[in-house]
């Protein structure tokens, strides 16, 4: 038996999305997530590549949240072979059997639309993997509970420690016969409306750290502040305001603020829409979890009571057809798919429309092109015009900022062999890279997509390949 550790970065490294990174030691083959790239065609074609290992042969998935880029591909997994476990919270497999019954459903839709219209290359287009491949994953879900070490095999054993970020989230702890890897996952706000802060990994002898706002920190200014003038700046125009939003955490925390402005009696009297399935099926697991989270059950029921969720497709063209002035919360929070380009559509056009992008747009979402100030987007193989004002707020973003991943490093007792700083775009993560140098004088590496590295713990030395 090898006591060497063989690292495949088969995802988050170099780019941001795609999270998959596969261990292999002690004659056990692990995968700590199994995400979707996104954002640019480059990377979005990754997805219908085959991965560069033997996919029957891994033992088990490790998920650290239920994010689409860690958990989109798992479907795909399957279908190429896996026949293991997939270990998760309980929160991350509620989440994600919600994301990706809603990922294959919007595939499905997606390649039926292409072929009906025929935008698509693709003779006939067909979706990456569709429901029934997901039925078949969620069979291999496993629960998890928080800070108890799981025997996987001789030697081997895993921790999942509360995390921040999104509800169920965790970083996990590997331990290699007294070894420790520790893979950050995405790291939530110290101070979050939501969430409680994130916990803090004692001992690493691994680190993998993600680093998509490892260049910078979030804004200090007031969000409520910033929310409320775009109200009312879309109010006084009699426009409407959309809000593209991400399904799980970033749904939930406007709602929550929205509510919070009303009960002040600060907002005017514009009506607020939720429209996203995801959403609103999301708004059902913060119910079930009520120890993940801040928020007590009868404020939840308040905020649920004042915002109205959208039920249906139909009633998304009715909230359309309505010219007065109103708030829509829709689903993709990158601009990828869902609800809000239906919306988009209709409004993108209206100067009196505004779209407030609260979270981080990858590279080649139309949430980065929208951001960068694009005259124009393609939704469904159609160029529709930017006439609308296109607005930003940083400081709602999930993950933590420069400052705080530092801060998060800090508790270790000792100083790790090596630091993979991942899931970050180039600059991001070497600016982070140079600051954990300086500041700890820790040995970091930057990771290429689909390296190989290699750990032989009694030589203590390190080789990389590419495969």
């Amino acid at each position: 038996m090898s006591k060497n550790i063989k690292i495949h970065f088969l995802g988050a490294a170099g780019t941001v999305t795609g999270s998959k990174y596969l261990i292999e030691v002690l004659d056990n083959k692990i995968m700590v997530d199994c995400g979707l790239f996104q954002g640019l065609k480059k990377l979005r074609n990754l997805n219908w590549e085959y991965l560069p290992v033997e996919v029957g042969t891994v033992d088990v998935v490790l998920l650290t949240h239920a994010h689409l880029d860690h958990t989109g591909y798992l479907p795909r997994l399957v279908k190429a072979g896996f026949k293991g476990k997939i270990y998760g919270t309980a929160p991350t497999l509620d989440i994600a059997e919600i994301i990706l019954r809603d990922s294959a459903k919007i595939q499905e839709e997606e390649a039926a639309h292409a072929n009906e219209n025929g935008y698509s290359k693709h003779r006939p287009a067909k979706p990456l993997y569709d429901l029934k491949d997901v039925d078949k994953t969620l069979l291999r879900f496993h629960e998890v509970p928080l800070d108890e070490w799981i025997p996987l095999s001789e030697g081997l054993k895993v921790r999942y420690r509360y995390n921040g970020h999104i509800l169920g989230a965790t970083f996990i702890e590997l331990d290699v016969n007294g070894k420790r890897l520790v893979f950050s996952g995405d790291i939530g706000r110290e101070e979050d409306y939501l969430l409680f802060p994130p916990k803090k990994p004692e001992r690493a002898d691994l680190l993998f750290i993600e680093s998509t706002y490892g260049d910078r920190l979030h804004p200090a200014g007031n969000i409520e502040e910033e929310l409320l003038r775009h109200i009312n700046e879309t109010y006084q125009d009699g426009g409407t305001l959309i809000i593209p939003s991400f399904a799980v955490e970033r749904t939930q925390t406007l709602m929550y603020l929205l509510w919070q402005l009303r009960e002040k009696r600060l907002m005017p009297n514009m009506p607020v829409y939720m429209d996203s399935p995801m959403g609103a099926n999301v708004l059902h697991v913060f119910h079930r979890s009520a120890s993940w989270h801040k928020l007590p059950k009868a404020d939840c029921d308040k905020m649920c009571d004042y915002i109205h969720t959208v039920t249906d497709f139909r009633e998304t063209w009715e909230v359309i057809d309505n010219k007065a002035p109103k708030i829509v919360i829709a689903g993709s929070g990158m601009v990828t798919g869902g609800r809000v380009l239906t919306y988009l559509t209709k409004y993108l056009e209206k100067p009196e429309t505004r779209v407030l992008l609260v979270g981080y747009q990858a590279e080649g979402t139309r949430g980065r092109q929208l951001l960068e100030g694009a005259h124009e987007v393609k939704i469904y193989g159609k160029y529709y015009p930017v006439r609308a004002r296109i607005v930003e707020i940083k400081g709602l973003s999930a993950h933590a900022d420069q400052r705080e991943l530092l801060n998060w490093m800090r508790s270790l007792k000792n100083k790790p062999k090596k630091v993979f700083i991942v899931h970050g775009e180039a600059h991001a993560a070497d600016v982070l890279r140079v600051k954990i140098k300086d500041e700890f004088g820790f040995n970091c590496e930057v990771p290429e997509l689909y390296a190989i590295e290699e750990i032989d713990w009694k030589r203590e030395t390190l080789s990389t390949a590419n495969s």
